[in-house]
């Protein structure tokens, strides 16, 4: 495993994040433990998770599963770094939650960051993630918030999830004019081959303002894992984002160039996939989100390889992005 600091700051990650949402939806508690058993002996150190994750009427159990792996012992809680998020509404029945349990109040990030240490039975949260922008609550608030939960021990640092650039800029201005708050750290969001738009705003002032950026959904849902030779094969069907984009003969056409494009090069399209992000200025780590234990040996041999200029040529042909800000929309 190759390793990076988070943004500016000295904690060195694994540059493959292990994303947590299918333990518990997808993947039963035994399965789970296996696959994060088998990423830590891989050398990956970085855990992804949510409070909402579990979803539903089963919101939380995701995090449960993980206080339960941590509760195994064999230092694991001391060799993992454990990123969860604050902001979605843990109503079981997705219903109007009750007033202030939801989204970046100060007393709701009190009660939720409590929450989530009894479910992780841990007694702190390495990377403290906002999982959207709250456009209620000031970040003078927020920031206030985080301070005392800092200074009892309870979180390390701060990340965003699904920010705008303009938006981690306003909060590390803020915390910046407050002294003493490092600010976000780090910023999780939507990038891929197939959804570049991050490179006009959120990188650009991810970097800037010294982030780390974890790419989520790195395959697009699988459209990017070899989809319709799947397909053809007989294999796993399309379903969700993938299907839908595949709907789009113009997208299937992209597709299947892209794939035939990895197979004249004898690469497996996720593993290229991964692999394109690893090289991508910014990115700290992808997050790879294993249903199996098979899908996380695929996952870290995207680690190790490396593309040629001629491929990472034909996938910018393929997929091209949209180019620098301002200049990508202004002329």
């Amino acid at each position: 495993m190759k390793y990076t600091q988070l943004g500016r700051t000295g904690l060195k990650v694994s540059r493959l994040v292990l994303g947590t949402m299918n333990f518990g939806p997808q993947t039963d508690e035994a399965d789970s433990h296996a696959i994060m058993d088998a990423a830590l002996d891989a050398g990956i150190n970085f855990f992804d998770t949510a409070n909402v994750y579990g979803w539903g009427e089963n919101k939380g159990r995701t995090e449960r599963i993980i206080g339960n792996w941590f509760a195994k012992g064999g230092d694991r809680r001391d060799k993992v770094v454990l990123a969860t998020k604050v902001y979605g509404n843990m109503a079981p029945d997705d219903n109007e939650p009750w007033p202030n349990h939801n989204k970046l109040s100060a007393l709701n990030i009190r009660r939720a960051v409590d929450a989530s240490l009894k479910r992780l039975q841990t007694d702190y949260i390495d990377v403290y993630q906002f999982h959207h922008i709250d456009r209620a609550t000031p970040f003078e608030e927020i920031w206030q918030a985080i301070d005392v939960l800092v200074q009892q021990g309870k979180i390390l640092y701060v990340g965003s999830s699904n920010f705008p650039g303009y938006k981690i800029a306003q909060a590390n201005e803020i915390a910046a004019r407050r002294g003493g708050t490092i600010g976000l750290v780090s910023e999780q969001c939507l990038y891929n081959l197939a959804e570049r738009r991050a490179e006009m705003e959120v990188i650009p002032a991810a970097q800037d303002y010294g982030l780390g950026v974890i790419p989520w959904s790195p395959l697009h849902g699988g459209l990017l894992g070899g989809v319709i030779k799947k397909e053809v094969e007989g294999g796993r069907r399309a379903s969700g984002r993938a299907a839908a984009t595949l709907a789009d003969p113009a997208a299937r056409a992209r597709i299947q160039a892209y794939e035939d494009l990895l197979d004249k090069h004898g690469l497996e399209p996720g593993e290229a996939a991964l692999a394109w992000l690893l090289t991508r200025p910014g990115v700290t780590g992808p997050i790879v989100g294993p249903r199996t234990a098979e899908q996380l040996t695929s996952a870290l041999r995207a680690v190790e390889l490396e593309l040629s200029d001629e491929v990472l040529a034909g996938l910018d042909e393929i997929f091209p992005g949209p180019g620098p800000s301002p200049e990508a929309f202004a002329w």
